[in-house]
């Protein structure tokens, strides 16, 4: 069995136990990192596996939707941003080919129908929310806005930090360091600095089995599908899911679809400070504001990725996917495999983090399933 190391608080010994398994069984020649706060304390924090230790920085993907959601719900929060009000208020430019009415709300929900390019985004583009936000603000929508949701995997952070940058003339990652990273001391950074990049740890690719190998030969995703526009495969070249972290330009600029790079420390860290109190200070955002951003805006069929799906504001409900948290728990998934949330109802905020390619992993690996209840169930009876 793969050595876990690390540490736990008395009560949570049978999280480490399952982490082992997984750490064994699922993270295979990668390595897993594991972090649980309760109520403001770090009372999980483990990694195994090869090459990984718990201190290491992955590519967590898609977890950079998470912090983005964050800094838009303080700005809300502010009374900077309204949620209603047109996208194209703030950037003219994006009223072209009948996007005018489109809202911040729609677009936080998955709803804008602005999911890709035609023709798809050069690596230079996918690396860079400027670049993206200029191709988008010509671009028409792949279906009537508002009229159903599909997961704008590549590009909600884009036209979301152009907003930001329009409202408040800063971007988003600027926000996030100045109002949450750096006054948190987050090990989870929306834009690497270079004296950090000796702990990266590069993104590897899936290791299939024979059945998984036959499953995508026989499902090959159809060049024109929402699927490829939303996430990049319809460009020449196709997106390149585990070059992306592996990119430095991608680690510097920090693109808000998915960009960040931390630890599983960092990021359990960041949602702690949405559970409750951390460090003696409130939560980051108050009641009302959690609850609208952790209300169900889309459910039901995506028409991105043709299963069924649940959509917040930026976050994603997790209740639904995870019964034995609360509705009010919030977060997100990474590419990878790797989960994150907060659940105030509980003060439980949770970050698994792997480096290598789970298989269809998006959502979160399947090994969540176990950790996620052993962790509910050794904070319970903490309780």
């Amino acid at each position: 069995m793969t050595d876990v190391h690390g540490t736990v608080e008395s009560g949570f010994e049978s999280v480490r136990e399952m982490f082992a398994g997984v750490a064994a069984d699922e993270a295979r020649d990668g390595g897993a990192q594991l972090a649980v706060h309760h109520h403001g304390r770090l009372v999980v924090d483990l990694w195994g596996g090869d090459g990984v230790d718990g201190d290491s920085l992955l590519g967590l993907y898609s977890s950079s939707k998470g912090a983005m959601a964050l800094v838009v719900a303080l700005l809300v929060q502010d009374g900077v941003l309204d949620l209603d009000r047109e996208v194209a208020s703030w950037w003219p430019e994006f009223a072209a080919e009948g996007k005018e009415k489109i809202t911040l709300r729609q677009v936080l929900s998955h709803r804008s129908g602005v999911i890709g390019a035609d023709g798809g985004l050069t690596p230079e583009e996918i690396a860079d929310d400027r670049l993206i936000a200029a191709r988008l603000a010509g671009q028409r929508p792949f279906w009537e806005p508002d009229t159903a949701h599909g997961y704008h995997g590549t590009v909600i952070g884009a036209l979301v930090g152009e907003v930001v940058l329009r409202a408040t003339g800063r971007t988003a990652q600027e926000l996030y360091e100045d109002r949450v990273r750096a006054p948190y001391a987050l090990d989870y950074y929306l834009g690497l600095p270079e004296e950090l990049e000796p702990r990266f740890r590069t993104a590897l690719p899936l290791l299939p089995t024979p059945a998984q190998q036959a499953f995508l030969a026989e499902n090959p995703i159809a060049p024109d599908s929402f699927l490829a526009i939303a996430f990049n495969l319809h460009a020449d070249p196709p997106f390149d899911d585990v070059g992306y972290a592996n990119s430095r330009a991608v680690r510097a600029q920090a693109p808000l679809s998915g960009g960040g790079i931390g630890t599983a420390r960092g990021l359990s860290r960041m949602y702690a400070a949405i559970a409750g109190e951390l460090d003696g200070r409130p939560p980051l955002l108050a009641p009302g504001t959690l609850a609208e951003f952790a209300r169900i805006h889309s459910k039901g069929t995506d028409v991105v990725t043709g299963s069924e799906s649940a959509f917040g504001l930026g976050f994603v409900p997790l209740a639904t996917r995870y019964p034995s948290l609360s509705p009010t728990a919030i977060g997100h998934s990474g590419a990878p495999g790797s989960q994150a949330f907060a659940d105030p109802a509980t003060g439980l905020a949770y970050s698994y983090a792997r480096r290598r390619f789970g298989f269809l992993a998006g959502p979160g690996a399947p090994e969540n399933d176990r950790l996620v209840q052993a962790v509910v169930e050794a904070a319970t009876k903490a309780a």
